[in-house]
């Protein structure tokens, strides 16, 4: 899917810190927090509700409330005069929001408000019901843990595609811990200065209100980031017998949320923060593997979107993925013929945790701001999600 027309002003977008499971952000409903967050970002960037044609929103654990989120959320932000669809794509929802918003930009030339907002903490428990059941008893689910635990297509959990991937490409528990230290090692990175280079984009600090608008607690960056250290990786034993994978090398669920706003050239100019460096949307790409091998579906994905670009991967500056394993970076980088070192640079899901849905988005942003300091050029997204499949963007940044 290739763009021509979509445009990201620069600055106008945000993330929240990304908070452990059961973290400072486990007792709020993903979309009130997100369309306070998404208020004050806009109003921060002199950006009124005026300016918004649309919104669309991006989650896949369901919060109460669900059915009215887009007309809801805007009119918590102050526009209560537009609405738009909810998305949800599994790990890929970032990305295909994105998609999303410059296909309708393609074809329409708006301005619209992507909002991905996701809590895996306290997800629902679900209640089916079923009257052939026995003695008319119906079927539950638990969202978020029944999702991480079985695909219903291959029968497998996430942790046992990363274990298959890790056998067949021949990925050993050592090279998964090795990886695992260079990505602590970037997202420190991202941490020096003050936190400097999170500080570009993340809404820092972060106050939490309850219903009466009162703070509650303030969140002051990421929440569930582990030291790091080969000792430590190597001590920990493997979450499946007979496997690679520990705690060590997976990420984590956390909960939090991101915003962007997509438009087209010259709207993008008018509400940049630095109309000189110009972000354009170039191309979206996805791709599906065989059943029970997740981490697989990034290489295709990648070059459907590269190709789409009409570009290669020799041409990329910026490389950010969505790795909730250790394995899909060793995989990526061997089949893309890239080095482990030359990728997400600043931190990636893998140390600093997994929402969801506003996974992919944060991690845009932060290809971004990457291409801006290093003057420009072409970025790519890529991250695998639920199902066996990945998706994919490139990004043109210029000045």
């Amino acid at each position: 899917m290739r763009f021509e027309k979509s445009f990201i002003p620069y600055g106008a977008y945000w993330s929240t810190p990304f908070c452990k499971w059961q973290g400072g952000l486990s007792g709020h409903n993903a979309l009130v927090l997100a369309g306070e967050v998404a208020r004050d970002a806009l109003a921060r960037r002199k950006i009124a509700a005026q300016d918004l044609d649309g919104l669309i929103v991006g989650m896949t654990v369901p919060q109460r409330h669900a059915l009215y989120a887009t007309p809801w959320l805007a009119a918590m932000m102050g526009a209560d005069g537009i609405t738009g669809p909810i998305v949800s794509q599994a790990c890929a929802t970032g990305a295909r929001v994105l998609a999303t918003a410059a296909a309708e930009i393609e074809s329409a030339g708006r301005t619209l408000l992507t909002v991905t907002a996701d809590r895996c903490s306290n997800g629902p428990h679900i209640y089916y019901p079923n009257p052939q059941g026995p003695g008319g008893t119906g079927d539950k689910e638990d969202w978020v843990l029944d999702s991480f635990g079985h695909d219903p297509w291959a029968r497998n959990s996430m942790l046992q595609t990363a274990e298959n991937v890790a056998a067949e490409a021949k990925i050993t528990r050592q090279e998964q811990d090795d990886l695992t230290l260079v990505r602590a090692r970037q997202y420190e990175d991202a941490l020096a200065s003050d936190a400097a280079f999170l500080r570009r984009y993340m809404v820092l600090p972060l106050e939490v209100k309850d219903a009466k608008g009162r703070v509650v607690a303030t969140v002051k960056g990421d929440e569930g980031v582990f030291p790091t250290t080969a000792e430590g990786l190597a001590g920990l034993k493997p979450l499946l017998p007979s496997g690679t994978v520990t705690f060590g090398s997976q990420t984590h669920p956390a909960d939090g949320n991101c915003g962007m706003v997509v438009c087209g050239r010259e709207k993008a100019r008018t509400l940049s923060q630095d109309p000189a460096i110009e972000v354009q949307v170039v191309s979206y790409g996805q791709g599906r593997t065989k059943k029970g091998f997740m981490a697989l579906a990034t290489a295709p994905a990648a070059r459907a979107a590269l190709e789409s670009a009409g570009t290669s991967i020799r041409q990329i500056k910026v490389i950010k993925t969505h790795n909730p394993f250790a394995v899909n970076d060793v995989y990526f980088a061997r089949e893309m013929d890239v080095k482990v070192e030359a990728f997400n640079n600043y931190g990636s899901s893998l140390i600093y945790g997994h929402p969801q849905g506003p996974t992919g988005t944060r991690l845009i942003i932060e290809m971004i701001e990457e291409l801006a300091l290093k003057g420009g050029g072409l970025g790519l997204f890529v991250g695998c999600a639920a199902g066996d499949t990945a998706a994919a963007v490139v990004v043109r940044v210029g000045k």
